[in-house]
């Protein structure tokens, strides 16, 4: 098995934006955890940010249709251990999400699983750490809908997982 294929598979999958976020891709988001090629078959283990993810099927399709495109059958894997967390996203996908409005998850290093209390998110637009939470859920379950006291200005932030 040559490493050339894998990487043009990988390369294809860093093209697929995730769903709900579009300013990401589902390999910078740590979804995709592996990709391996035998001869025209080309297996993608991908965990989802949350087991219930609603677009878990649209992102099942998304990886699919990258790997026909590079003339490779697909099988994608669902892997639920260990579970996705907010460290598996990149350093080049938190800027994309501030730059995009969303405060990035803190690092969670060897904490619980979820964290109940976050510590204030910054501001994605001036900054500031004077925020508070408006919400437990935003638009999607990964996110908490919060407010900038100092600038005003509504923002969500992703959970820390």
């Amino acid at each position: 098995m040559s490493a050339a294929p894998a990487r043009r598979v990988w390369d294809a999958l860093a093209r697929v934006a995730d769903p709900e976020i579009p300013v990401v891709n589902i390999v910078e988001m740590g979804i995709v955890r592996d990709v391996r090629v035998d001869g025209e078959r080309a297996v993608v283990d991908m965990t989802p940010t949350f087991s219930a993810c609603p677009a878990l099927h649209v992102i099942r399709d998304a990886i699919a249709g990258a790997v026909r495109a590079e003339g490779l059958t697909p099988e994608v894997r669902t892997v639920l251990s260990p579970p996705w967390t907010t460290d598996w996203i990149t350093e080049e996908a938190r800027a994309k999400l501030e730059t995009y409005g969303i405060a990035p998850p803190a690092p969670t290093g060897e904490g619980t699983l979820i964290q109940l209390e976050m510590a204030p998110p910054r501001c994605p637009r001036c900054g500031s750490f004077d925020t508070g939470i408006r919400n437990t859920f935003g638009s999607t379950l990964c996110k908490t809908l919060h407010v900038c006291h100092a600038c005003g200005e509504p923002f969500e932030a992703f959970k820390s997982l």
